[in-house]
């Protein structure tokens, strides 16, 4: 072989080789870019779960203006910090402080063949009715007569039934005492025979719960404690037997579930006013736990989740509405022929709502959908807490400075209100919905908190600046998340949840009715006992007058003598005249 034949092999292995080092420098290059893209996934995936973590880890332990369900955090808390204890192990990267152990409760483990099962205890033969008379305590006595029979028959006795009462301070028997007359029996003239006489025992009034052994001031007592103070009927239970009442929470749970969807009435003529005369309904929605059917097999279930709206239409009513699913079926169906403002957050539920799938007839328009700029300036919050973001921190300021300026405006009449908000406030609303919208073209393509805030601001600047058309609406819908924060967001840390979807829709009627006493500065306990009187004998047609709104006016229109007793007849007075039932605008 020559040197020219030699050099040209040599080159030729060299290019063979050149070009097999290529091709692997390049697969390693595909490589390494493809290993470096998901590095930078996990990276910032894990951004995105650690702001979430340090947020929820905030609100847990950190004292803030905008702190929410504790119970729910904790669940979110305990997941996300396990999400990010596996991403840090894939990235080598450690969260500062050991990871907290895992809590394993005692039942997680499963029985051993060994122990012995739980037996269910036989069911005791009920017993009767107790005589209140064996009872130490207070009594009133009802005597009720007959207008017709007094004066003319001689008053034999009296048929007397006791109930169980209740006056602040404790305990009282009332008495219910029915006159019997002995009443004469006509007889053909020129008889012999010596006169016939009969006992007539006076009617017995009519009560919302018929031979029921509770008074109407102890039902209202019982349902103030649960539906305003958050009290369990088992610790009611305990209170009551300290003052000398047995009562059990079964009897209470019965009496709960019956008058609370017999004044349900109440309750649907002020829903059906709201939704006729209302200038703005303002909602908000949580979740409570509906205990389940019990199995055939014995075997427990674990509870399901319902959900409880509340609507306030303007400054009258004040109802709740108890709803199995959390949908926009359920939304259209609560605000069906409403065709005003509706505030609420932006939750996607309430799309259907604003598209006009609720309107009653094809020509009604749609409600107008207000939004909540409290919602918008949470989110800036959670941005500026957590990221330290320079750009979130502004948008507070931004936003501080409209709600001062609006509150300085609060006691100023609807028309005033709107002309400075058009004047003073319009400038700057329009300045940060431009500036939110830039910041926004510049975070968008990134996830976190910082583009979840500006997203927020530019995709809902439309309802968020709604308020300025009107000097009656309102910035933030606060008003009805707090309506559902006294009663039921703090009462279902005590009462834990609802024994089925009825006793829920019952409880629906007790919230709506006192927290509308709240509004208008009625005492509910007083309230709901006159209630449970009187709406067994008032007519079906005019039960908006028992409405907290009106029934001041309805009160002082009733006999005071019959009044005092809250058991006996009731004179229902004729309705009121047009001018004093009229809405005022």
């Amino acid at each position: 072989m020559t040197e020219l034949d030699a050099s040209c092999t040599t080159d030729r292995a060299l290019a063979a080789r050149v070009f097999e080092v290529e091709a692997q420098l390049a697969t390693e290059r595909a490589k390494l870019a493809e290993i470096t893209a998901e590095r930078d996934r996990l990276r910032r995936a894990y951004q995105i779960l650690f702001e979430h973590y340090e947020l929820l880890r905030r609100k847990l332990f950190v004292a803030s203006a905008e702190r929410i369900d504790v119970t729910q955090l904790e669940l979110e808390f305990a997941d996300t910090k396990a999400k990010l204890d596996a991403l840090a192990k894939q990235l080598g990267t450690e969260l500062e402080g050991p990871p907290a152990p895992a809590d394993v409760p005692p039942s997680a483990s499963p029985p051993s063949d060994d122990e012995p099962k739980k037996t269910r205890k036989p069911k005791t033969t009920p017993t009767a009715r107790r005589d209140l008379r064996d009872e130490d305590m207070p009594e009133k006595r009802i005597e009720i007569l007959d207008p017709a029979l007094e004066g003319m028959c001689e008053r034999v006795r009296f048929e007397e039934s006791c109930r169980q009462g209740y006056q602040r301070g404790g305990p009282v028997r009332i008495v219910l005492a029915r006159a019997i007359y002995k009443k004469p029996v006509e007889t053909d003239e020129g008889s012999s025979e010596e006169p016939v006489f009969e006992l007539v025992t006076v009617k017995k009034p009519k009560e919302l719960v018929e031979r029921g052994l509770l008074a109407p001031s102890l039902i209202a007592h019982m349902l103030v404690s649960k539906y305003r103070f958050g009290l369990p009927f088992h610790r009611l239970a305990l209170m009551l037997l300290a003052q000398g009442v047995r009562l059990d929470d079964g009897t209470m749970c019965r009496y709960a579930e019956d008058v609370g969807a017999t004044l349900g009435c109440i309750v649907d003529a002020m829903a059906k006013q709201a939704k006729e005369t209302a200038f703005c309904l303002s909602t908000d929605a949580t979740g409570v736990c509906i205990q389940p059917e019990p199995l055939a097999s014995g075997q427990r279930q674990a509870c399901r989740k319902g959900h409880f709206f509340v609507v306030l239409a303007d400054q009258d009513h004040v109802f709740f509405e108890y709803q199995r699913e959390h949908t926009s079926k359920a939304v259209c169906e609560m605000f069906r022929g409403f065709t005003g403002y509706v505030q609420a957050d932006a939750h996607a539920i309430y799309d259907a709502l604003f598209r006009g799938e609720a309107r009653a007839n094809a020509d009604d328009e749609a409600p107008t959908e207000v939004g909540c700029l409290a919602h918008c300036r949470r989110r800036f919050w959670e941005a500026a807490t957590v990221t330290k973001d320079a750009a979130a921190r502004e948008g507070l300021l931004r936003l501080r400075a409209i709600f001062e300026l609006d509150a300085q405006w609060a006691s100023l009449a609807p028309k005033q209100r709107h002309d400075r908000r058009q004047l003073q406030l319009r400038p700057l609303v329009d300045d940060f919905f431009a500036w939110a919208e830039r910041e926004y073209e510049r975070v968008k393509g990134v996830r976190g908190l910082v583009a979840t805030a500006f997203g927020y601001a530019a995709r809902q600047k439309e309802p968020l600046c709604r308020f300025l058309e009107d000097g009656r609406l309102p910035l933030t819908n606060n008003h009805s998340e707090r309506a559902l924060r006294s009663p039921i967001c703090a009462g279902r840390k005590a009462w834990l949840f609802f024994g089925s979807d009825d006793h829920a829709a019952a409880a629906a009627n007790l919230f709506s009715l006192v927290v509308s006493c709240q509004l208008h500065g009625l005492d509910a306990e007083t309230y709901l006992a006159e209630m449970i009187r009187i709406v067994p004998l008032w007519p079906r047609a005019r039960y908006l007058e028992l409405a907290p709104k009106y029934w001041a006016a309805t009160r002082a229109r009733l006999d005071p003598s019959e009044l005092t007793h809250e058991l006996g007849p009731l004179t229902v007075p004729p309705p009121a005249p047009a001018e004093q039932q009229r809405t005022p605008s």
